[in-house]
């Protein structure tokens, strides 16, 4: 799929890059939700200690994951600010509840999914999910963050 200029504005602006940025894609986005991807590429960094010779995605990776698509990429869509205001926009995680249900492997592609309870006084509250390309549930949970400017 190729970006529109709104999706690529989004991924320009986010605050993170290799090899620390979790998301490859925006499949969808509007006021009430987000959609992206992202694959675990088989040389990431975690995977060298993570376990040596049976590499996991470690779960505080995955969270990671969620939040920059969920939170990051969503919240900056919803602020709307001007470009360059958009270039200093941090999101300071304040509330996580995830569960996780199965393990992510090198090279698995991930769809995480958010969907906005609110968003306000520079709040936003999501519940999130991440599946597997076939839909398969890998974990699902509610997070949130605070954005200010740096």
């Amino acid at each position: 799929m190729i970006a529109t200029s709104v999706e690529q504005n989004i991924l320009d602006c986010m605050p993170y890059r290799a090899p620390f940025r979790f998301i490859d894609e925006i499949l969808e986005i509007d006021d009430d939700h987000i959609e992206g991807c992202y694959t675990f590429k088989e040389n990431e960094f975690f995977y060298r200690g993570h376990f040596p010779g049976n590499p996991v995605t470690p779960g505080v990776i995955l969270t990671e994951c969620m939040a920059q698509i969920g939170l990051v990429a969503f919240g900056i869509h919803l602020y709307r600010a001007n470009p360059e205001i958009m270039k200093t926009l941090r999101v300071f995680f304040t509330t996580n509840q995830v569960h996780y249900y199965r393990t992510v492997l090198p090279k698995e592609k991930v769809i995480v999914k958010a969907h906005k309870l609110y968003f306000r006084l520079k709040s936003l509250k999501c519940e999130v999910t991440m599946e597997t390309e076939s839909g398969e549930l890998i974990s699902k949970g509610v997070m949130a963050g605070m954005f200010a400017t740096i």
